[in-house]
């Protein structure tokens, strides 16, 4: 019989404008970042009347029922600008940072963009070719004074009663938010999201786990991932730290000393290996010792691994991890640290978070119990219960814009296939085997994950990164495994490859014949990845 769990009581909210108001409420500092050197704090009243006055220009200008796109670095001014539009009968687009241009004007034109708001790093670009993108009315650097003295502008307005933006409540059930994906392959679709799927993902995702009162944001902000991360944060009336790039994350993480944050795998993957490295044979002689103490009711992390806990600002109580799959011995380890781990499944098309294991029920060896706005059922299961995960939710996304073709591949009978095959516990818990996409059909009748595979290879301390691919006879049928590697700190000096080749037949002595690994290649760089840093496949 499942485990009957208790959520969260949170506060319900019917819009997000009236979620934004609960936080100004509040009267709690809403965001702190570096601006000409110094920490900038900015409470929530600020923040919505910023909100506000953007929009009303917007208004006055015509554009607020337009579809507004964003590109540049995290930033306060791109969540100013992700919240005007939110709040607006209009249509945001955000835009992954990282795409090569070519691709950022096909966004554009596709996602039939009318204002664009963009960083100063793109504006040489931009200028030198309108002609690729005519839709493209409006062009506002958020670097420059114009973005300043449309903020200035709206607030004259708004203090003399106008009113448009006010008074523009949008339809909760219609297009609002148009994320163009990442995938680990094929091209970027165009992924449909009302503010009732983003707000029920806000809302019932907030019932499974506990927030605390400050974060520190590392994300990209276009993904949605970290939109909903910083929606719930805001939902929580916490203080939302900002971090300018990837190379100031310990940096900021000392200097707002954050009681939460979310992750990716690759972060934790890093820190993991870090820490074991720099930690030694003490480190495991701790962890032993502190685990037996807490059989008996002692819990001394917070003494044992004080220096780790400084890492991190010293008050980190919370990770939160999405984006990919993550290995259970890292969840297992920041636990044992006295960092809790807690580790969701998601995906953009549901906007995105479909599961999240819970503090206290959670074994580190699934993604967790679906929040409870979730269906899930498994389609198509074969005799061990694995088959293609598919949800039924109103987080679930409208479609894929002007592409009636794919939705209708992916959205059956109110069902979402989500490509990702698994199977569900006698808990309900969500166990995820590896991608459709991904899948190796061996000529021997037996298919492979393999996600599965590789994450046994990553137990190997050298391993960096891993893919799993198909052998092949000359007809293309899957014949056996073989791994192509890249290796990082501690890797054989000598004679690495046949040294790897033993200690992945270490690592996958327990699995079956069929997927065991044949050979391996080893490679001179990094696997090319995504913005949100998966490996392309």
């Amino acid at each position: 019989m499942a485990k009957k769990y208790i959520y969260q009581d949170i506060p319900y909210f019917e819009n997000f404008r009236q979620m934004l108001s609960m936080a100004v409420d509040s009267g709690n500092t809403a965001f702190k970042f570096r601006e000409n050197g110094k920490i900038r704090e900015v409470s929530y009243k600020e923040f919505k009347d910023t909100t506000i006055y953007l929009g009303t220009e917007l208004y006055d200008m015509g554009y607020l029922s337009s579809h507004v796109a964003c590109i540049g670095p995290n930033s306060y001014k791109w969540i100013v600008i992700y919240m005007t539009m939110l709040n607006s009968n209009g249509v945001f687009v955000p835009i992954d940072k990282e795409l090569p241009f070519c691709d950022i004007v096909n966004v554009l034109n596709h996602g039939d963009v009318k204002v664009l708001f963009y960083s100063e790093k793109y504006k040489e670009e931009l200028m030198a070719n309108l002609d690729k993108f005519p839709n493209v009315e409006k062009l506002i650097c958020t670097d420059d004074l114009e973005f300043e003295e449309m903020i200035v502008k709206g607030k004259l307005k708004y203090e003399i009663g106008n009113a448009g933006y006010e008074k523009s409540v949008g339809d909760m059930d219609v297009l609002r938010v148009l994320v163009y994906t990442s995938g680990t392959t094929g091209m970027p679709k165009g992924v449909m999201l009302s503010e009732r799927n983003i707000a029920s993902c806000i809302y019932h995702g907030m019932r499974t786990t506990k927030l605390y009162g400050s974060c520190l944001s590392v994300l990209p902000y276009h993904h949605t991932y970290e939109m909903c991360g910083f929606l719930a944060s805001m939902n929580k009336h916490a203080t939302i730290c900002i971090n300018e790039n990837l190379k100031t994350v310990l940096k900021n993480l000392k200097v707002y000393s954050p009681e939460y944050i979310f992750l990716v795998p690759a972060f934790l993957e890093k820190f993991y290996k870090k820490i074991v490295a720099v930690g030694g044979k003490k480190l495991v002689i701790a962890l032993k010792v502190s685990n037996a103490l807490r059989k008996v009711g002692i819990d001394l992390r917070g003494t044992l691994f004080k220096t780790v806990h400084k890492t991190f600002g010293g008050n980190l109580k919370k990770i939160v991890s999405g984006g990919a799959a993550l290995r259970s011995e890292i969840s297992k380890f920041f636990n044992d640290i006295g960092i809790t781990l807690v580790n969701g499944y998601g995906i953009t098309e549901c906007s995105p978070l479909v599961c999240m294991s819970r503090e206290g029920f959670n074994d580190y060896d699934n993604v967790g119990l679906p929040i409870p706005c979730l269906k899930i059922k498994i389609a198509d299961a074969d005799s061990n219960g694995i088959g293609e995960v598919s949800v039924k939710s109103p987080s679930v996304m409208m479609g894929y814009y002007k592409d009636e073709e794919r939705t209708n591949e992916v959205l059956i009978d109110g069902w979402y296939h989500t490509g990702d095959y698994g199977y569900l516990d006698a808990e309900n818990r969500l166990h995820i085997t590896g991608r459709k996409k991904n899948m190796i059909p061996l000529n021997s009748g037996k298919n492979v994950f393999p996600e599965e595979i590789e994450n046994y290879i990553l137990l190997i301390d050298y391993v960096a990164e891993v893919v799993v691919r198909a052998v092949t006879d000359d007809a293309g049928i899957a014949t056996g495994l073989y791994a192509e590697v890249f290796l990082g700190e501690g890797a054989p000096e000598n004679d690495a490859k046949s040294q790897l080749m033993k200690d992945i037949k270490a690592v996958l002595k327990e699995l079956p014949a069929y997927k065991q690994v044949s050979r391996v290649e080893i490679r001179d760089t990094e696997f090319v990845k995504t913005t949100t840093n998966k490996i392309k496949r």
